[in-house]
């Protein structure tokens, strides 16, 4: 099944809880929510006072994205904001494997995130501690960049490994995502679309959700 995910850094930030409402009536089971802190990425966004302080206005899953140095330090208060569902960078700490299990021993969905230029086996020795991968498909810290080809390369590569393993997890794809070219990514193998700009900018985001999932 394919799910739609729009980033809120696409949103308007003045009306936050009003935006959220709309998208999740145009159609998104999701809400992408990024957390970045000017270390790990250079751009800083918004903590968990936000998230706790929209949640009360949407029931959509709060797909919490934390490009954050050490994790660790901030879960329970993601958890306390309202997160459903908690991605951690691999690049981001040194025992990833130890955030994830903390996240689901919080009843937290977990995922492992990776830039696009970290190799994708990396994810592999995770892949009983999480309950989906994102493959990023630009470089993280800013909205509005257009998608790197060779990132969908990896979305494949992740999905026959895990198809030869038997293992049935969700692949997040976030960064440039278009009608246009979000055919090729979900033949790929994802099936969690992140999309921004595509959808927040858009006159009639229903229309492209529809048409998202259409696809």
């Amino acid at each position: 099944m394919i799910i739609i995910s729009p980033s809120v850094l696409a949103a308007d930030f003045s009306k936050l809880g009003e935006e959220l409402k709309k998208v999740e009536q145009a159609g998104a089971e999701y809400i992408h929510l990024d957390v970045m802190d000017g270390q790990f990425v250079p751009n800083i966004s918004f903590g968990a006072p936000v998230i706790s302080a929209v949640r009360k206005c949407s029931s959509a899953v709060f797909d919490v994205h934390l490009m954050i140095v050490d994790p660790q330090r901030y879960i329970d208060d993601f958890v306390k904001a309202g997160a459903d569902l908690i991605t951690i960078h691999y690049e981001s700490c040194d025992d990833p494997a130890s955030v994830l299990k903390y996240i689901r021993s919080k009843g937290l969905r977990a995922a492992v995130a990776i830039k696009p230029n970290t190799d994708v086996s990396v994810v592999y020795p995770l892949l009983d501690e999480v309950d989906m991968v994102l493959i990023m498909t630009v470089e993280p810290g800013f909205g509005g960049q257009k998608l790197i080809p060779h990132t969908i390369e990896k979305v494949r590569e992740l999905r026959a490994y895990m198809n030869e393993k038997g293992v049935s997890l969700d692949i997040q794809v976030d960064g440039g995502i278009t009608p246009e070219n979000l055919p090729t990514l979900i033949e790929a193998g994802a099936n969690v679309i992140v999309a921004g700009s595509a959808i927040f900018k858009a006159e009639d985001p229903a229309a492209v959700i529809a048409e998202m999932k259409k696809i």
